[in-house]
């Protein structure tokens, strides 16, 4: 089910044998597959407004790399955020991003202490300036919500001051690595990363007391507790730029309108990748398949689920 299982498994059949399988040997291991353990998204009522779904900050687009901040801040938009503020560092920043102009852009100094955010996402196109560990420093610190992802994870890589202060947070924190980002936070190469991938993500969940969606074909989500999930949804698609800066972008989303960190987690994943597998479905890539893609017929998967909770109820 991950890395590269799935290029040489045919059909995967499991059988119990009659068991009870659970009482004999309860594992802390899922495959994320199951309406258990996705939760969505409540239905909304009449009687709200834009206060109700939180205030996501996403701080990152150092000069050049705009463009990843943008991407999470619109799929943060799609996914439901209430209000969400774009902290860029570029000197250069735009003042309105054209084909989202519901975005409230910033400079990143401009949002620390300005801005009431439900959520942080902190890291795409964050870029390693003197300026970024400042930024990062700062926001490590605020008792709330965060999303590391990008940048940010290479920056508590290499900085043993960020590294504390993440250990020490106790507000919940994900972290977002694919296996290079992984790898520098783990001081090892990729291929030990690669060559256990449950076991180097609940390494990371617990060294750094975050919970850790090693990205990659059959994303795995490890939590510091020790549970972890095997995501199955997802194509080769999502091998394109920004598709995890729109993932990045989702929890903020998700956490702002008040989902456990967990389920946020476990829900932003498997939307992700179904969000692909529906586009692909429809002959939307796999080649050629674009983030802003991604995150639009994430919208769309996020209706339909709450329409159907909805006309339960």
């Amino acid at each position: 089910y991950t890395l590269e299982g799935p290029d040489h498994a045919g059909t995967v059949l499991v059988s119990d044998l009659g068991l009870d399988v659970q009482s004999i040997a309860a594992s802390q291991g899922w495959l994320l597959q199951d309406e258990m353990f996705i939760p969505p998204l409540p239905p909304r009522r009449h009687n709200s407004h834009k206060g109700l779904y939180g205030n996501v900050t996403i701080v990152g687009g150092s000069e050049g790399m705009t463009g990843a901040a943008l991407l999470a801040a619109r799929a943060a938009l799609l996914c439901g955020g209430g209000r969400i503020y774009v902290g860029l560092l570029s000197e250069n920043a735009p003042l309105v991003d054209p084909l989202q102009p519901e975005l409230m852009l910033r400079h990143a100094a401009d949002l620390h202490d300005k801005v009431e955010a439900s959520c942080a996402v902190i890291g795409p196109g964050l870029g390693r300036s003197p300026q970024a560990v400042k930024v990062l420093k700062a926001w490590l610190a605020k008792p709330l919500p965060l999303v590391l992802d990008a940048d940010a994870l290479q920056l508590v890589a290499q900085n043993a001051e960020l590294k504390a202060l993440l250990q020490r947070r106790t507000s919940p924190t994900v972290m977002t690595p694919h296996p290079g980002e992984a790898s520098a936070l783990a001081g090892c190469s990729g291929a030990e990363i690669q060559h256990d991938r449950i076991t180097s993500a609940l390494k990371l969940a617990r060294d750094f007391n975050a919970i850790t969606i090693l990205k990659g074909a059959g994303s795995v989500i490890a939590e510091p507790a020790g549970n972890w999930y095997i995501n199955t949804s997802g194509n080769p698609g999502l091998s394109s730029a920004g598709t995890g800066d729109v993932l990045a972008g989702m929890l903020g989303a998700f956490i702002a309108q008040g989902l456990e960190a967990g389920d946020a987690a476990r829900l932003a994943v498997w939307l992700h990748g179904a969000a692909a597998d529906e586009l692909v479905s429809h002959g939307v890539g796999p080649v050629g398949l674009t983030a802003s893609e991604v995150a639009a017929k994430v919208r769309t998967l996020i209706n339909r689920t709450v329409a159907v909770k909805s006309s339960q109820h």
